[in-house]
C-alpha cells in the first residue's frame, strides 16, 4: 500500500487514519501487507526500528538521476512499513505545503516519490501481487505499471488499485513539467493524464488503474456528477465500470471511550457517568465556565477549509450565540478562518474556545466531552469524525453528503430510532433547522440518552471494509492474470503463502518551506483556466 501519511508517523488528517488502521485489518485477515510512504524526519526520527535497509537506490526524475535511501520499520508485529528518504524533499515542517499555499516543487517531490516505490520493489526482493495506491501523491504509479514496466519484469503481473480520498485535490501542474514523469509523450493526451492544458495525477490514475475505488457508496455516485466531480466527473463516468465504493471504518483501538487514555474517565453505552466527567475535564481544559456543564456543548474537530463548511457555521453564528451554549473548535487550515474563528473565540470568550493546532489528545477529549458534533461539508467523501462521535456518545449534526450520508440515519422521534441529525440543502438556514432540532431536543434527556445510545450500537469497524477491498483485491489480480498477466512468485497483499548526482540541495527543500508558494514550474492550473472536462 502506498500513502502521503500514515498514523502514527505522519498526519494532517484522515487519509492518515486509513493508513494506520486499513493495513492491520487487512493482515488479520491473512493478508501480507507493506506500507510505502515518504521519510518526514521529524515524524519518523523516533520510530523504534526503522533503520535502513537500502542506501543510494538510483531513481530517475526526468534527466537526473538521485539517490534515495529505504529505511523499514513496523506499523505492528505483521505489517512492516518502507520510509523512503530524501530529505530535501521531505524534511519539512508540512507535508505538503505552509498556510501560504502548497510547496511550490510538490510535482518533483511526488513524482520522484512514485518512481522511488517501484524501484523499490526489487531492491527489497518483494513483489507484489497488486499496489494499492492512495490519493493523487501516489497517482502516476498506476500510470507506470501500465507504460513503463517491460513485459519480461517482474512488476508486469502486478495490478494497481487507486482509491480517491478527496476528488478536490488531483495533483495538477504545468504542462512543460511532463517530461519529468518518463511517461510516453503520448500519454499527454485528452486519453492520457492532459487536463485543460496541464497534468492531472489523479486522471493519470483513473485512466490506468486496474480497478479504482472511494470511500463511500455514496461518494462513487456523487463524483460522477458535475456538482461533485471537480471537472473529472466524464473520465469517471467513462471508467465506471471499474468504480466501487466501500465505506472508511472507524480505528476503534484508538477511539474507544471504554479503554481511550487521552479522556478523564472511561464510559460505555452501558454505563455512561464517566461521560460527565469528560465534559467538565474538557471545559476545565479549554477554560470555558463550568455553568456549561448543563448546557449543550458542541464540539468540532477538522481541517479548516471550504470544503468542511465554515461559511455556514460563519452564517448561524448569531443563531448559535443566541442559545446558552458552549462551543470547542480545534484544527488548523486556511488563514481567512483561522482570522475568523480567533475573532469569533475573542467576541464570545465565555461561550467559544478555539485552538489553531493539532493535537491528538485535545481531538479525543472533544469526542468524549461534547454533548453534538457538527460536520455541516459542503462535500464529505467519507468522514471519520462522526463515526467516532457516534462510538462516544456525542451526536453528530451533518449535511446529507458522501459518507455522511451513508453512516448517519436521522433520528426519528415516533420510533425512537436514527443517531443523529441531518440537513440536504447546502444552506445555512437548513443547518440551523438540523441543529435546532438537535438543541430542543437535548433538553429532553430520556430522549438524548436514547439517541445517544443508538450511536453507540453502531459498528463500523474495519474489518468489514477489509473484507471488502480483500475480495475486490482478489477479483482484480485474477482479472489481471486472464489478462495476460503471470503469477507473482510472493503474493502482496493475498493470502500470505551510486554517488550521488541530485542537482537539486537541500536549499530547495528550505526554500519551498520559506516561500510556500508555487512557482510558475509547479502552479496549479485553476479552474478558470479548466471550463470543462476534455474527456
Amino acid at each position: 500500500m502506498v500513502f502521503s501519511e500514515v498514523a502514527p508517523f505522519a498526519k494532517t488528517g484522515g487519509l492518515a487514519d486509513v493508513g494506520g488502521a486499513l493495513p492491520l485489518a487487512l493482515s488479520n485477515l491473512g493478508c501480507q501487507v507493506r506500507i510505502v510512504m515518504p521519510y518526514y524526519n521529524r515524524f519518523v526520527e523516533e520510530l523504534a526500528g526503522a533503520d535502513p535497509v537500502v542506501e543510494n537506490l538510483p531513481v530517475e526524475l526526468g534527466s537526473q538521476v538521485i539517490n534515495t535511501d529505504i529505511y523499514r520499520g513496523q506499523l505492528n508485529d505483521t505489517v512492516e512499513v518502507y520510509f523512503i528518504r530524501r530529505d530535501e524533499f521531505f524534511d519539512r515542517t508540512y507535508l505538503y505545503g505552509t498556510p501560504k499555499g502548497d510547496y511550490f516543487d510538490n510535482f518533483q517531490r511526488f513524482t520522484y516519490f512514485c518512481k522511488a516505490v517501484l524501484s523499490l520493489c526489487p531492491a527489497v526482493k518483494f513483489q507484489p501481487d497488486i499496489v494499492h495506491c492512495h490519493d493523487w501523491q501516489s497517482g502516476l504509479i498506476p500510470a507506470y505499471l501500465k507504460h513503463l514496466v517491460a513485459a519480461e519484469d517482474d512488476l508486469a503481473a502486478t495490478a494497481s488499485m487507486f482509491t480517491i480520498h478527496n476528488i478536490a485535490y488531483q495533483g495538477q501542474f504545468a504542462a512543460k513539467l511532463f517530461p519529468q514523469t518518463g511517461l510516453p509523450g503520448r500519454f499527454f493526451s485528452m486519453d492520457g493524464m492532459e487536463f485543460w492544458g496541464g497534468i492531472n495525477f489523479v486522471k493519470a490514475a483513473i485512466v490506468c488503474a486496474d480497478v479504482i475505488t472511494t470511500v463511500s457508496p455514496r461518494y462513487s455516485e456523487e463524483i460522477q456528477t458535475k456538482e461533485y466531480g471537480h471537472k473529472l466527473e466524464g473520465v469517471l463516468q467513462t471508467h465506471h465500470r471499474k468504480l466501487h465504493g466501500i465505506i472508511n471504518g472507524a480505528n476503534y483501538e484508538e477511539w474507544n471511550p471504554e479503554n481511550d487514555p487521552y479522556i478523564a474517565a472511561n464510559y460505555s453505552r452501558e454505563n455512561l457517568e464517566g461521560k460527565h466527567m469528560c465534559k467538565l475535564d474538557l471545559l476545565r481544559t479549554v477554560k470555558l465556565p463550568e455553568r456549561l456543564m448543563n448546557r449543550p456543548l458542541i464540539g468540532v474537530v477538522s481541517r479548516l477549509a471550504d470544503q468542511k463548511g465554515f461559511d455556514l457555521l460563519s452564517a448561524v453564528m448569531d443563531k448559535f450565540m443566541a442559545y446558552d451554549l458552549g462551543l470547542v473548535i480545534l484544527g488548523v487550515g486556511e488563514d481567512k478562518y483561522h482570522t475568523m474563528l480567533t475573532a469569533l473565540a475573542e467576541r464570545y470568550p465565555e461561550k467559544i474556545a478555539v485552538r489553531l493546532e493539532f493535537d491528538e489528545r485535545l481531538a479525543h477529549k472533544i469526542e468524549a466531552g461534547a454533548d453534538m458534533f457538527l460536520m455541516p461539508s459542503q462535500y464529505e467523501p467519507c468522514g471519520l469524525n462522526q463515526m467516532y462521535s457516534l462510538r462516544y456518545g456525542t451526536v453528530p449534526i451533518v449535511r446529507a453528503t458522501g459518507g455522511l450520508y451513508d453512516t448517519i440515519t436521522p433520528f426519528n422521534p415516533t420510533k425512537g430510532e436514527g443517531v443523529g441529525f441531518r440537513f440536504t440543502n447546502y444552506k445555512p438556514e437548513s443547518f440551523w433547522d438540523a441543529t435546532k432540532k438537535a438543541l430542543d431536543l437535548f433538553s429532553q434527556p430520556e430522549t438524548w440518552h436514547q439517541i445517544m445510545k443508538n450511536g453507540m450500537a453502531i459498528d463500523f469497524s474495519w474489518q468489514s471494509s477489509a473484507q471488502k477491498y480483500l475480495e475486490l483485491y482478489e477479483k482484480t489480480v485474477d482479472e489481471k492474470k486472464r489478462a495476460g498477466g503471470s503469477p507473482a512468485t510472493e503474493r502482496g497483499t493475498g493470502k500470505k503463502k551510486t554517488d550521488d548526482r541530485r542537482q537539486t540541495t537541500k536549499d530547495q527543500g528550505q526554500q519551498a518551506e520559506d516561500s510556500g508558494q508555487q512557482t510558475e514550474d509547479g502552479r496549479q492550473t485553476t479552474d478558470d483556466r479548466r471550463k470543462r472536462d476534455k474527456a
